[in-house]
């Protein structure tokens, strides 16, 4: 009866997180299609978000990294539940050291990340990359409530981000006024 249960919440989990990959796959695609990098630079729309100016090509690198994330948070709901441990710990260790801070950049670019990245936007990006190393863990002892648990942590992170810094990127995550209605 365990197994059942565990099969019950990665079936849960795919079906939660699915749709919002599904979407956000698309709209990248689109984005991609419709505007060349230096002009996505002028796409982000401060709503209630806090946007962030990047150059155009740490802003190219960072749409590389959150590519390669995306299509590693995709592969991971197939190798969750079917139980490919293997699979899942090497994505997880791949988007572990992706982090963006430790890519090979120009001193330049360092300074300009340093300079405009805000230090909560740093830290969520610090943490989510932590979550997929514990994850990545997880999967090598084979132990699918905390995988999981991790994956959650990691689709959260990104919602929460996208809907703090790239609410103009993506519009349906923008807080818009709700802070008032959970006091």
């Amino acid at each position: 009866m365990p197994l059942l249960k565990h099969k019950s919440l990665i079936i849960a989990a795919i079906l939660l997180c699915l749709p919002q990959f599904v979407l956000a796959a698309s709209h990248e695609h689109h984005e991609d299609n419709a505007k060349p990098d230096a002009e996505s630079v002028h796409h982000v729309k401060p709503q209630t978000s806090q946007a962030v100016q990047l150059s155009p090509g740490l802003l190219a690198l960072l749409n590389r990294e959150m590519g390669l994330i995306q299509q590693g948070m995709m592969d991971m709901v197939p190798a969750i539940a079917a139980g490919e441990w293997n699979k899942a710990a090497n994505i997880g260790q791949k988007i572990e050291a992706s982090f963006i801070l430790k890519q090979k950049l120009t001193d330049a670019q360092k300074e300009e990340l340093h300079r405009v990245l805000p230090e909560q936007f740093i830290e969520m990006d610090r943490d989510f990359h932590k979550s997929a190393g514990m994850l990545a863990h997880a999967a090598e002892m084979k132990n699918a409530d905390v995988v999981n648990f991790y994956f959650y942590k990691m689709n959260v992170a990104c919602v929460s981000c996208h809907g703090k810094y790239a609410a103009g990127r993506f519009p349906g995550l923008a807080k818009g006024g709700e802070e008032g209605h959970h006091h």
